[in-house]
This record gives C-alpha cells, structure tokens and sequence, in this order.
C-alpha cells in the first residue's frame, strides 16, 4: 500500500555523520529562531514562522548517522480551519548509502493530502529539504528562516 505522507529525497557526496550533523542542527538549515535543544532524545524545541506558525517538537529517536525523529506535540496554524493539524504527527529522517552516496529521505508521517495545509507546508519542506539541508550538508551553509523577520 502506498503511503500518503510527505516525503522528500536527497543524495550528496558526503558522510552520513556530516548528513546527521546538518539534519540536528535545526538552526542551520530550518529556522534561527528555534528555541529549545535539539541534541538529544527528549529534548523539545520551538519553531515559529511570523504569525502563519508554531509548534512544538520532541526528539524521540535518535540513531547515530541513520534516523532522527521528531514528535510533533503543539500546533498551530492561523491560515487552517483546524489549527492543530500537524499535532501527533512525525517528522522523520533516514540516512543510508545508494549509489556510493548519502541519502536522507524525510517522510512527514501524518501530513497527508486531505491536511488543508498540505500544499502550503510539503512545498515548504520540500524548499528547507532540497535547498537549504542539502546546502547545509555540502556547502556547510544552509538559508534557515532568519532571527528578526
């Protein structure tokens, strides 16, 4: 069965450790406004954009060089009906080799398509995801949102 969940696929030339720094360093490619750490299994962070969004993530899995997890538990969206959609969803990340290259493959498990905020946030993800981690990952520079917008 195929699955519906967001997903994006990158691959680089470069280490899985290198991947997996860039993936935790959520300020680097995400947003420098994150408040919280985001280091270790069980820390909790915050993320805002202007007014349109915020939400709160718990890192719940942690597997060196090959997964990171995050727990989505607070939400809000002022541009939904229902603004807690992403609440209890995660956001996952995979590394593993193909082709003598690092692959991360980000699935969003639980942002479907019948989510009214689908096409707004997969096109946002897929713009942090194929840009600015993956520039993060190979130039050392991400373009996470900037402090102060």
């Amino acid at each position: 069965m195929k699955s519906h969940d967001y997903t994006a696929t990158i691959l680089v030339d470069q280490t899985a450790e290198k991947a997996f720094a860039a993936i935790k360093n959520v300020r680097g490619w995400w947003s420098e406004d994150i408040e919280g750490s985001t280091d270790k299994v069980g820390d909790v962070f915050s993320y805002h954009y202007e007014d349109a969004h915020r939400c709160k993530m718990r890192l719940v899995e942690l597997v060196s060089n090959r997964k990171v997890t995050w727990l989505v538990t607070e939400n809000h969206f002022n541009f939904t009906k229902d603004p807690n959609e992403w609440k209890g969803t995660r956001v996952v990340f995979e590394i593993s080799r193909r082709d003598g290259k690092t692959q991360v493959r980000f699935t969003h498990k639980g942002l479907v398509p019948a989510f009214e905020c689908y096409d707004v946030c997969s096109n946002a993800w897929g713009t942090y995801i194929t840009g600015s981690l993956r520039d993060l990952i190979t130039k050392g520079k991400g373009q996470p949102n900037r402090k102060d917008r």
